[in-house]
């Protein structure tokens, strides 16, 4: 039976203060979010953590059709083109409608996900203050140090604008597959924290590692009470930040052309790369060579043609310990 209906815990404090909220598997085989936020469900149930002020709002399991199968997506993935629609086309659609709206209603957003190769924890970033029109933004203070708190040293920029990038290069390209022409709107590329920051909030997503690793949840659930510490939602100091932080800034996404262009080996997220190192042969004798000294981020040897096979990312001029 397709479900209609998400699952929420909503916790409200006695004094004014942030409204935050939580998300677990917008993926639904990325569990580690699940199981920590059911651990901290259960914990503000009987006490043993308490809310000081503000609101918390969670939902653990925010795609229930893909969770329940045990799979990434149901009919789509969630985590792009996150908009209200009249007309829901789908079940991600009718997810979106109620995820818009709970962004309408917080301020802050903690999203967690995890990843199908080992690796180590990361958190991704918004956009820098601007006023541009691809993510403008004014609350990046805030998210560098929500991001800086949550554990991880790892932290990645730039997915919007490098998203944008990809697809002024993708239009025109006359493919008409379905994949590739969702990944041919911009509006594709918004997912839950491009959302929340549309709506006036802002909101990180935090990798908390492989989809098996049995540390993932922990890492899920200290990020969340460091959150809650962080934002005065506890009465708990959090830890300190853990740096020094590597952040790296999305330089550029290349997309897979035919279904035989190859990887020259199996890349893992955040292999590094020197500048002009072979990464991958196309179907028509071109080579892909890395741009910039840095490292390879997503690569998706199953991308199908006409969207995003692979990332390129360079250190950033950020510095979260700042």
């Amino acid at each position: 039976m397709t479900p209609s209906a998400l699952h929420a815990h909503r916790f409200l404090g006695f004094s004014k203060g942030p409204r935050l909220l939580f998300l677990g598997s917008v993926h639904g085989n990325e569990t580690c979010g699940t199981r920590a936020l059911e651990r901290l469900v259960g914990e503000l149930a009987d006490g043993s953590v308490q809310l000081a002020r503000g609101s918390l709002t969670v939902v653990p399991v925010a795609n229930p059709l893909a969770h329940a199968r045990g799979t990434r997506e149901g009919d789509r993935n969630l985590n792009r083109a996150m908009m209200p629609r009249e007309e829901p086309r789908d079940f991600e659609d009718h997810v979106a409608n109620v995820l818009c709206a709970l962004f309408a209603e917080h301020d802050v957003l903690v999203d967690f996900h995890s990843f199908h190769a080992p690796g180590e924890p990361f958190v991704l970033l918004g956009p820098s203050d601007n006023e541009g029109t691809v993510e403008p933004f004014a609350q990046a203070r805030e998210e560098e140090t929500l991001a800086a708190h949550l554990g991880p040293r790892r932290v990645v920029e730039g997915w919007m604008s490098a998203y944008t990038e990809g697809v002024r290069r993708r239009r025109g390209t006359g493919t008409d597959a379905e994949p590739a022409v969702l990944a041919s709107e911009f509006a594709y590329g918004m997912g839950t924290t491009e959302r929340m920051r549309a709506s006036g909030g802002y909101a990180v997503t935090i990798e908390c590692g492989q989809h098996d690793d049995p540390a993932a949840p922990l890492v899920a659930y200290r990020a969340a009470r460091q959150a809650l510490a962080l934002l005065g939602l506890t009465r708990e100091s959090p830890e300190p930040p853990a740096g020094p932080f590597e952040v790296l800034r999305l330089r550029e996404v290349v997309d897979r052309a035919h279904a035989d262009d190859r990887f020259v080996r199996a890349w893992r997220s955040f292999d590094a790369v020197r500048a002009g190192d072979l990464v991958a042969h196309f179907a028509d004798g071109r080579e892909l060579r890395a741009p910039c000294d840095g490292r390879v981020v997503f690569p998706n040897p199953a991308a199908p043609p006409g969207t995003e096979w692979v990332y390129f990312a360079e250190a950033s001029a950020r510095n979260l310990g700042a």
